[in-house]
């Protein structure tokens, strides 16, 4: 099959790569994106789910007086807002209480959050405000006696597996050529240069993908992609593990989380609420590439131990999921912590030619993909609107489209408010779509008193959102798995049969090679 030459290739689909991939051709630009197995399927989907620009950051850098840690704080805020402006069903503001131990510690707090607020600027959420510790215990009922009060501060929560699936996927439809399950296993050079890269198919078939320039956006893998490049690179990152839990319990009933400001060893944890449940984390273990994603009974133990000291009440057996994620720190100096690097990025060029983006977090995928932009071009072209999938041309418009909408489905659906909101949540917009297109009302019927999903949403997933597995299904398309484990095992069988039964249907469901 004849070869098309892209200006950019991109290996890796999460969060960095995705988002460069759409930068990129929405300035008209020839782009692949190569994916190993399914967009987000690493820690692009197992980050604590929040958009923020780092309190710990802020702190850090007044404390070192540091300017990197400001700005690297000032740029997060911005792109805070900018995601929840550009696909509000997925992003929203949320309240979180930082507690205080006396009156001192609250004016400590209340400064630095203020200045949290100030930096912000015009594209800053609703503001700081000091708490009694009456109005503590309300918003957390659970919390532990003798607490001075609180402050409450506002940050962004998101659904990163969704927001990373639709930039991959607006990408594609913009034009970009998407490729899963397709893992890159060699480059090809000319004259010192890369200018190609070669995949591997599952089946073991290979194909050459010729590009202009060829990024490396693999995340914790990133040195492994720069090493098969250039043998000599030297490793650049230092990959930190954090693990989160998931408790059946809602500790967050008014919808307001929970700061925990400080642990015994100096680190910072979230207790947020998530999808009717809670959400705990995060630990900060330095670790190998390849046990980025294992669940340590540790760091559970370090977790449980501290949940326990804050809401006192808090029994384990209500956890419902662990999960785990590797974060890409660059590397800093010997015997650093890695709670201590600042999660800043770089984009470095090799001698052969590999661009590769390194270190960076979810909410700042966006200024990496554009710094890589001009290294690529020190003036790209000028971007073209491109809203995401399920958003209209404006936040304002995708907000009213939203609400009309919700009383439709609301309607409609079998299973009334709750799948109206779970399907406007995950697909915005396009909510619509994916109703219209079911087979039958039966399709429509929830199958989970978890998280609303049915076949039709399953049927959706694969022939319009790259699903391939249950795992895509239950893991990446909605948060069974992340949510409640025991309850994504009793449906991988039905969703498998689906899959089975749909692919059988319709066995040039992958897409085309180029």
């Amino acid at each position: 099959m004849e070869m098309h030459m892209f200006d950019l290739v991109v290996i890796g689909a999460g969060s960095s790569g995705a988002c460069l991939a759409l930068e990129a051709v929405r300035r008209g630009l020839r782009v692949a994106l190569l994916e190993a197995e399914d967009p987000a399927i690493g820690t692009s989907s197992r980050s604590t789910k929040l958009l923020h620009g780092g309190v710990r950051y802020l702190e850090l850098a007044f404390k070192r007086a540091d300017p990197a840690q400001l700005k690297l704080v000032r740029e997060a805020l911005a792109e805070r807002r900018h995601w929840i402006d550009q696909a509000p069903f997925l992003a929203r503001e949320l309240r979180i209480a930082l507690p205080t131990g006396n009156g001192l510690e609250q004016l400590y707090y209340r400064f630095g959050l203020g200045m949290y607020d100030l930096l912000a600027g015009a594209q800053g959420l609703e503001g700081t405000e000091g708490i009694g510790a009456a109005q503590l215990r309300q918003l957390l009922p659970g919390l532990q006696q003798g607490l001075h009060g609180g402050l409450l501060y506002s940050d962004g929560q998101f659904d990163d597996a969704r927001l990373n699936l639709l930039l991959v996927l607006t990408a594609q439809a913009a034009g970009a050529t998407v490729q899963r399950d397709c893992r890159v296993v060699g480059f090809e050079q000319s004259d010192g240069r890369l200018t190609a890269a070669i995949s591997q198919a599952p089946d073991g078939s290979q194909q050459r993908w010729l590009g202009e320039r060829i990024v490396n956006a693999t995340g914790i893998a990133a040195d492994r992609l720069r090493q098969l490049a250039q043998p000599d690179a030297p490793d650049r990152l230092l990959v930190s593990r954090g693990i989160h839990l998931v408790l059946r319990e809602s500790l967050c009933p008014a919808d307001v989380g929970l700061l925990i400001p400080r642990t015994r060893d100096g680190r910072v944890l979230f207790v947020l609420p998530f999808l009717g449940r809670t959400l705990v984390g995060t630990t900060d273990q330095v670790c190998p590439a390849d046990q980025a994603t294992q669940v340590s009974a540790a760091e559970t133990t370090y977790l449980v131990e501290h949940l326990q000291q804050w809401f006192p009440g808090f029994n384990p057996s209500t956890i419902s999921a662990s999960w785990a994620g590797g974060r890409p720190l660059i590397q800093a100096a010997a015997g650093t912590s890695s709670s201590r690097v600042v999660r800043e990025h770089e984009v470095e060029q090799l001698p052969c030619g590999l661009i590769s983006l390194l270190g960076g977090k979810w909410t700042t995928c966006r200024t990496l993909a554009l710094d890589a932009l001009r290294l690529i071009s020190e003036r790209p072209p000028r971007a073209e609107p491109l809203p995401l999938l399920g958003a209209a041309a404006a936040p304002e418009q995708t907000r009213q489209g939203l609400g009309a909408l919700r009383a439709e489905l609301e309607a409609e659906l079998p299973g009334g408010a709750a799948q109206a909101d779970h399907l406007l949540e995950g697909y915005g917009l396009r909510a619509r779509q994916l109703v219209d297109e079911a087979a039958d009302r039966a399709a429509l019927e929830p199958l989970s008193a978890v998280v609303p999903v049915s076949r039709a949403e399953w049927c959706f997933n694969q022939r319009h959102e790259l699903a391939r597995s249950s795992a895509d299904l239950l893991q990446r398309r909605s948060r069974i798995g992340f949510l409640d484990q025991a309850e994504a095992e009793r449906l991988t069988a039905p969703a498998e049969a689906l899959l089975e039964e749909l692919n059988s249907a319709s066995p040039s469901n992958h897409q085309p090679k180029p």
